[in-house]
């Protein structure tokens, strides 16, 4: 299980719960069959490092590091995105969390050189992730509205 602001890298089953504007982020390396799963819930620290999964900007520099030292490729990676809902559409636009996660997501994954593969972003509706690098990097969702999809 991991909370928000948490990760965790290897073979072994991830689980994140309750993402809601939060971004689930999964890196996956097909050949080692190994990856990373993060629960990001703001897209900057402002020069905070005391809780680096916490923040987009943060944590995928932390995941790929990481990774790249249990011997993973960078080149192989594939990362898959969920959450980034709107939660308080009331606030406005200026406060949509969930986009700006998405955004930074996508914007450091491009400058670190890497695609994202899958995402399932955005709506009104939390999300439950369920990633099995064993399994061939499955990733499940289950949505608060009872929808289930894999990625």
């Amino acid at each position: 299980m991991i909370g928000i602001g948490e990760y965790r890298v290897g073979s072994f089953p991830m689980m994140t719960i309750g993402l809601g504007s939060c971004i689930g982020l999964t890196l996956y390396d097909p050949q080692k069959k190994t990856g990373a799963m993060v629960h990001i819930m703001l897209p900057d620290s402002g020069g905070r490092s005391d809780r680096p999964g916490k923040y987009a900007d943060t944590a995928i520099p932390l995941l790929l590091k990481e990774l790249d030292q249990i011997g993973c490729s960078r080149r192989s990676l594939v990362a898959k995105m969920a959450g980034g809902a709107c939660m308080f559409e009331y606030f406005g636009t200026n406060l949509n969390i969930g986009e700006r996660n998405t955004e930074k997501v996508r914007a450091i994954l491009k400058e670190q050189g890497l695609k994202l593969s899958a995402e399932d972003v955005g709506g009104k509706v939390g999300r439950t992730v369920t990633f099995l690098p064993a399994s061939g990097g499955k990733i499940s969702i289950r949505r608060a509205d009872g929808v289930t999809s894999e990625l």
